[in-house]
């Protein structure tokens, strides 16, 4: 599951050819949420202050990226079917 994956909660360990993959995939994801991580810290104020509370890991960014999903995981699904229609289903019958 996607959601899984950018939480960094997916467990399938899968095929061991593909761990390096996985490997690059994770630290990819884990360098795009420090750079949100570092923009939300800048944050100033009491709102400011709230997200310093609130995100503080900074080795997997867990917090940061279960918001980040709650928050995008309908854009990520209109781009992944193309915003196709047709009641939004994922698979056709054969």
């Amino acid at each position: 599951d996607i959601g899984d994956i950018v939480r960094g909660k997916d467990l399938y360990l899968g095929n061991p050819q593909e761990s390096t993959q996985r490997i690059i995939l994770e630290n990819n994801l884990k360098d795009i949420f420090a750079k949100i991580h570092s923009d939300v810290m800048s944050t100033s104020g009491s709102n400011g202050r709230a997200l310093q509370k609130r995100y503080k890991d900074t080795d997997n960014y867990y917090e940061l990226r279960e918001d980040w999903w709650a928050l995008n995981r309908d854009q990520v699904w209109k781009a992944i079917t193309c915003n196709a229609g047709g009641g939004n289903r994922y698979f056709r019958q054969t």
